[in-house]
């Protein structure tokens, strides 16, 4: 069972903290062998939000024995108090600790202001990050020995990732399950929350899988969750349009409509997706074609350069 730590610091954000915690939630509704925690980052069992709700029954973070299995994410606080030398020293422990678990192979996550903290501990030297637009530039200048990301919703830089604030820590979030549980396991939480991903080509590239999401069409979203669940098979858009009760017409006017791509363009870019994610856990060509629904193993290939440029010998270079 992965343990889901979220470091709750005085003056919290409350969406910066919420938002992932909901996310999480509901992955561990869906099924994911998840267990969530409210942790502390010293003794105190109770804290006051910056909008002044309380925070109850936390745990000291120094309960807390973490593998690699296991996540961290520290929620964004006030910038007077990381600003503020005494509390800073007030928490040396705290920093410590993390730098520990960071060493562990323990994943570790920060929204918005939650970054300053992951620098204090020291294990952002040399790595990418980003935080809240408003305070990049004291990042940079505070801690000049990382690579402060600007414009940039979030980061994944092995085991650590920090985003800017507020709604993206949602997004890292869902992410992070993504990465943990799959596309389809993402998506379906995606769409139980009615979020749906938002991107500009300055982001981190994201999976097919969830990119075309962005809407609220439960019968595009249908077709879309056919789509993916038949992705190795053979259909047609008559299949797909029976299923969700509409005409073929209907159907595929709508989904390009709802979606700014065509149904065939769609599927050819969930089997792209899904392609590179097997071949880069080591799949042979041949099995990966067949999984992804392609008729063999150079369809493949040149469905990969057209889209990619690139070739499978090429995909363990990218991961």
């Amino acid at each position: 069972m992965k343990s889901i730590l979220f470091i709750v610091p005085p003056k919290v954000h409350l969406l910066d903290i919420n938002g992932p915690a909901h996310i999480f939630y509901e992955a561990r509704e869906y099924g994911a062998d998840i267990e969530l925690h409210f942790v502390s980052i010293n003794n105190d069992t109770t804290i006051e939000s910056s909008a002044g709700l309380g925070f109850s029954k936390l745990v000291p973070y120094h309960e807390f024995q973490l593998s690699e299995n296991d996540h961290i994410f520290i929620s964004g606080l006030e910038y007077e108090l990381l600003s503020n030398h005494n509390f800073l020293k007030d928490n040396h422990s705290f920093f410590k600790w993390l730098h520990n678990q960071y060493h562990k192979r323990v994943n570790i996550s920060s929204v918005c202001t939650g970054t300053f903290l992951l620098a204090e501990s020291g294990i952002l030297k040399g790595k990418e990050c980003t935080t809240h637009w408003k305070y990049v530039n004291e990042l940079s200048q505070k801690y000049p020995d990382i690579n402060v990301k600007k414009n940039q919703l979030f980061t994944a830089d092995n085991n650590l990732y920090t985003s800017a604030g507020v709604s993206s820590g949602v997004d890292l979030a869902l992410y992070i399950i993504e990465k943990e549980f799959g596309s389809k396991f993402a998506t379906d939480i995606a769409k139980e929350v009615v979020i749906y991903f938002r991107r500009s080509e300055s982001d981190p590239q994201l999976s097919a899988f969830l990119q075309y999401r962005n809407h609220l069409d439960y019968r595009i979203h249908d077709a879309q969750d056919y789509i993916v669940k038949h992705l190795s098979s053979t259909f047609t858009i008559s299949d797909i349009a029976e299923t969700v009760n509409m005409s073929t017409r209907n159907l595929t006017r709508l989904f390009k409509k709802t979606t700014g791509i065509t149904i065939g363009d769609y599927l050819e870019k969930l089997k792209v997706d899904r392609a590179i994610q097997l071949l880069s856990e080591k799949n042979k060509v041949e099995s990966v074609a067949r999984q992804c629904g392609f008729y063999s193993a150079n369809q493949l290939r040149r469905i990969l350069k057209k889209h990619k440029g690139i070739l499978p010998s090429d995909i363990s270079s990218l991961r």
